[in-house]
């Protein structure tokens, strides 16, 4: 089932007196339940496009819709509740907060839904139960990113957006992250949008779009994708 549309999506920026047109007529449809990656060099639209799906920034030209609503004539208060209710962000930096503990990180998605989803039952999810007393210090990178994975999956999200996620992990450590995002694909119907430089990724997707100055050059399905453990790191 069809969950994304952008329909001839174009961004453009004023800098300096010139206009920067980081997305130019994006035509894309992404499927429910996929695991998609974004490919293309720095500067070519993938942040942009992962934005504007995520209701951060907003298109000069054109629609953008998920779950058939139009995001893009959305006031600041509707694409707040649309951030709160529909997407969930995972970025390179783990963004947790120090000073508190394993579940409370993930506990504080509360006070955005009413409904989150258990605590317990994330950490286990995450293999992470032993450690939810522990603070960010005391785990490892690739810990602390799977603590922001599951923060970001907390309030049950139809799509997940994650931005570079391994980019700050050594490769064994990103294996584990993407085998947990994967899952989420594969076992709970989450749509998983990653943007990465890293082809080794692409080859684990159901679909890959690559971007290249502002438009998509192509979106293709690939029928076998492997698994994390079969990719050559």
């Amino acid at each position: 089932m069809k969950i994304v549309e952008f329909k001839n999506v174009s961004r453009v920026y004023a800098s300096g007196g010139h206009e920067l047109r980081a997305l130019d007529g994006v035509d894309l449809e992404l499927e429910e339940g996929r695991f998609i990656v974004i490919l293309g060099p720095s500067g070519a639209g993938k942040s942009t496009l992962l934005n504007i799906l995520g209701g951060l920034d907003s298109p000069t030209a054109g629609s953008v819709r998920v779950g058939g609503r139009d995001i893009s004539t959305l006031s600041g208060d509707e694409l707040a509740e649309y951030r709160a209710e529909t997407v969930g962000f995972v970025f390179q930096a783990y963004n947790l907060i120090p000073t508190l503990t394993v579940a409370e990180n993930i506990a504080l998605v509360g006070e955005i839904v009413p409904d989150m989803l258990s605590v317990d039952e994330l950490l286990r999810e995450i293999g992470l139960a032993d450690h939810r007393n522990n603070f960010p210090a005391e785990l490892s990178g690739g810990e602390q990113q799977r603590v922001s994975i599951a923060r970001a999956l907390a309030k049950n999200p139809k799509i997940l957006l994650c931005d570079e996620p391994t980019g700050a992990l050594d490769s064994e450590t990103g294996v584990v992250v993407l085998k947990l995002l994967l899952k989420m694909a594969r076992e709970h119907g989450k749509t998983i949008v990653i943007v990465t430089h890293n082809q080794n990724i692409a080859k684990m997707a159901d679909v890959v779009i690559r971007v290249k100055n502002g438009r998509i050059m192509s979106c293709e399905e690939q029928s076998k994708p492997l698994s994390a453990d079969e990719v050559d790191w």
